[in-house]
């Protein structure tokens, strides 16, 4: 002992002018002085053994300390430098600790910032968690001193300052839990206040050292840091996130008090459940099954009987999920009331992140809250048709896969009453894309029964007969999830499904793939042979219900849009449902009727004539019905009435009588019974102001000649040749090429047994009629002319050579004459 004390006052004499030194005015022999100490006693040969450093550090302490407050970096740095080595070495560190804490205070605990150089304040904090390192529990006492100093560094604007104040506060929690839980709410403000800063190791250190603070501190703080805790998780930092999650995982499993924040932490602890990171995904998923593991363990008496007689995972389950223990399922029963509000006013939030975050949640919820969740079905239901109208489609997506998880744990009985009563109510297409969603995860026996209830309810007029493109795809969804859930057994509501579809399909063209894709499966549940099978059995079903409204039908009505589009779908199927169809045609082309109306139904009318051989005269039965068309459709709507819709109109049911008579349909009997009429209103329609209506008027009549032939009459054919010859003084030259050929057409009706004699005038008037026009400026009209002339030449070619020599003299040119006059020679 005396050679200790011998060795240490050899050291204390040599460094005693170093000592005295300390307190000179010159920077550099205080710096010299500083070093001198350091050489003398921690550098010294042989090093002093701990016993002797604890005599000389006694000594040397203060003054040091004096030092702290240098107002030369350098110096300071070297005095803290020299403290820390002995407390490194001495035994009794803790015996300078009611000098040093006063000092750190007043360095690094005032309210303004006293130290100016960032490398000594970190030097200062590292000291600092040194002390709290070799004080252990003697830190109690100078607990208020370190809280002081910890709620300054903390928001040090120095981010290494930050980093050591929040491992020194883990520290010091843990060090004193029983004595620091008293203090620990002062760290909390300026612990949130870091929270946000641009450093991410920062940010997750902030995290780590609110977990330490609230788990080895005063719980109360727990509502002042959980949501700035829920913004981390949208952190852009894994690592934050990361942090985050094994906080609040371990608050589950080891915070005193945490029954009482149960609902508050474990919406944070699932979120991560929905992280992008694996990582971070399978620590959230470890950390949330042993929270319920032990919460099934502390409640053991509570929970005896489920757990002894736990039932197995349920049959009906989601594909690919394990099924979360019975201490899971448990909290989230307990707090779902508590948790599932606030959450779906989150799911709504306008900052995107939130509704992200919040939509993601929800599955993971229901999961572990299973059938428990039927007795919040209005919170929920109602937050998600909210969701659905979300531009972000993640957002979107993540509800739809929420409530699939609906249909799987909540009963049809409840679900339907409910969402099926909203679809009713909100005629939106919210509540049908979580119908959708929901059928989509029901069980196909349970969801059978309520099968007709469902399509009743999708096949409501209100409903199906909406404009909303939305509505249209979420319809097509439904039936799509119905056939994938019920396949065979959607034979029940075939016919309804059928109707849904034609209905979606014909206000929204754009839908066809998908309405096609669907009538394919429609048949292939059913085991049928091919589509047409489908549309011969639900076709007269479907038009039974339209003829229902068919006198009331406008242009708007869907019922007429509908009858469109499935006789256009249906194909060879409408040649067999004629006695249906053709007076739902008579009764909405009568004259009577809105003109836009007719127009729709004459371009229906002409589309299905034009392909007449597949589709109204697929059975062969079409000449039945053709008179019909023709005398109650057809030579009413060309009567002629003012304005252009009742033009379009004319122009549209002739185009429909050249159909017709293009498709073959109409044999020379049909035609006789109405061929009269026929002609008489095609006469009067030659004079129309439209040109394509006299166009088409003069094909119709050309063809009328052919058929009928000699059959008209001669008389008849008499009186029709002025409208004719009319015709060629026509504004359109393409309608007097046209009319040219009609005139042929209309002399091979006169082949045989012509009178000459008793018609001679008739036969004058035609010939010097078609004479002026062989003087035509336009050569295709003068050529056009000659053929009709050579053709009529052949009734009484002497007459016609008369009437040609009479007039030759005044054309223009004799080419056409002497051609004509050539051939008639030729017939002598």
């Amino acid at each position: 002992m005396a050679c200790v004390d011998q060795n240490s006052n050899a050291v204390l004499q040599g460094i005693a002018r170093h000592i005295n030194c300390l307190g000179e005015e010159n920077r550099n022999t205080r710096k010299k002085a500083l070093e001198g100490i350091k050489k003398e006693t921690l550098l010294r040969k042989p090093a002093l053994e701990a016993s002797e450093l604890q005599l000389v550090f006694s000594e040397v302490a203060k003054p040091l300390l004096k030092v702290f407050s240098d107002p030369v970096e350098k110096c300071r740095e070297l005095s803290i430098g020299i403290f820390r080595e002995f407390t490194n070495k001495v035994e009794k560190a803790d015996e300078s600790l009611p000098y040093v804490m006063p000092v750190l205070v007043q360095r690094l605990g005032q309210q303004e910032i006293t130290e100016p150089s960032e490398e000594i304040r970190l030097m200062l904090s590292e000291f600092l968690t040194q002390i709290v390192e070799f004080s252990g529990k003697k830190l109690s006492v100078y607990l208020d001193d370190i809280i002081r100093i910890l709620q300054r560094t903390i928001i040090d604007p120095f981010p290494d300052v930050k980093k050591e104040s929040c491992r020194c506060t883990s520290k010091v929690a843990k060090t004193i839990p029983e004595y620091f839980h008293m203090q620990s709410e002062s760290l909390i403000k300026p612990l949130v206040m870091t929270i946000t800063h641009q450093h991410a190791k920062v940010r997750t250190l902030v995290v780590e050292t609110i977990g330490d603070v609230l788990q080895y501190g005063n719980g109360k703080s727990m509502d002042n840091v959980v949501s700035h805790l829920a913004q981390r998780l949208f952190d852009d930092s894994p690592a934050v996130r990361k942090a985050v999650v094994k906080v609040v995982g371990g608050w589950l499993l080891d915070l005193p008090d945490r029954y009482s924040f149960h609902h508050k932490l474990i919406p944070l602890l699932l979120t991560g459940l929905a992280d992008t990171q694996p990582e971070i995904v399978e620590l959230a998923d470890s950390l949330w099954y042993d929270a319920g593991l032990k919460y099934e363990q502390e409640n053991e008496g509570e929970l005896k009987d489920q757990l002894d007689f736990s039932k197995e995972k349920p049959a009906h389950y989601p594909p690919n999920v394990e099924r979360p223990n019975l201490g899971c399922r448990v909290l989230i029963m307990r707090h779902l009331s508590k948790i599932l509000p606030a959450l779906m006013k989150d799911v709504t939030d306008w900052v995107v992140a939130t509704r992200l975050k919040s939509a993601a949640l929800l599955y993971w919820l229901l999961l572990n809250a299973e059938d428990y969740v039927t007795q919040h079905m209005a919170v929920l239901t109602s937050g998600m048709y909210r969701a659905c109208a979300d531009e972000e489609r993640q957002v979107v997506k993540d509800v739809q896969k929420a409530a699939e998880l609906v249909g799987y744990f909540v009963s049809p009985e409840v679900w339907c009453k409910m969402i099926l009563a909203n679809v009713k109510s909100m005629q939106s297409f919210n509540p049908l894309m979580i119908l959708a969603a929901v059928i989509r995860g029901s069980e196909r026996s349970t969801l059978n029964p309520y099968l007709p209830k469902i399509i009743t309810a999708l096949n409501d007029s209100d409903i199906c007969y909406t404009t909303q493109v939305q509505m249209h795809s979420q319809l097509l969804n439904c039936t799509s999830a119905i056939l994938q859930v019920c396949q065979e057994d959607c034979g029940l509501v075939s016919q309804q499904l059928f109707n849904l579809l034609i209905t979606v399909l014909s206000q929204n063209q754009d839908s066809r793939d998908q309405v096609n894709d669907l009538l394919d499966k429609l048949y292939k549940v059913q085991v049928m042979e091919s589509r047409q099978e489908l549309f011969s059995r639900h076709t007269k079903p479907l038009i039974e219900e339209l003829k229902a409204t068919v006198t009331m039908w406008s242009v708007h009505s869907t019922e007429r849009l509908v009858f469109d589009t499935l006789l256009i779908e249906c194909g060879p199927v409408v040649g067999d449902l004629l006695d249906d169809v053709v007076p739902i045609f008579v009764t909405n082309l009568d004259p009577d009727k809105d003109p836009e109306l007719r127009l729709k139904f004459f371009s229906l009318l002409s589309r299905l004539v034009m392909n007449s051989g597949s589709t109204l005269d697929s059975c062969h039965k079409f000449g039945e019905f053709a008179v019909t068309v023709v005398r109650d459709i057809i030579v009413p709507n060309c009567l002629w009435k003012a304005g252009r819709v009742a033009g379009a109109i004319r122009t549209t049911a002739v185009s429909c009588m050249w159909a017709l008579l293009q498709s073959g349909v109409l044999s020379k009997e049909m035609l006789s019974s109405v061929v009269e009429d026929l002609l008489t209103q095609m006469i009067t329609t030659l004079d129309d102001d439209n040109k394509s209506t006299r166009l088409i008027c003069c094909r119709v009549m050309t063809r009328l000649f052919d058929l009928m032939g000699a059959e008209l009459g001669q008389d008849r054919l008499h009186n029709m040749y002025p409208d004719l010859l009319k015709r060629l003084d026509d504004s359109s030259d393409e309608v007097r090429v046209t009319v040219s050929k009609t005139f042929l057409a209309y002399f091979d009706c006169f082949e045989n047994g012509y009178d000459v004699t008793l018609y001679r005038a008739h036969l004058e008037a035609i010939y010097k009629g078609l004479l002026v026009h062989l003087d035509d400026p336009e050569q295709k009209i003068q050529e056009a002319i000659l053929e009709v002339l050579k053709k009529s030449g052949s009734i009484c070619p002497t007459m016609l050579l008369q009437e040609v020599e009479e007039v030759k003299h005044k054309h223009r040119t004799s080419v056409y004459c002497n051609k004509l006059m050539e051939y008639l020679k030729g017939l002598l």
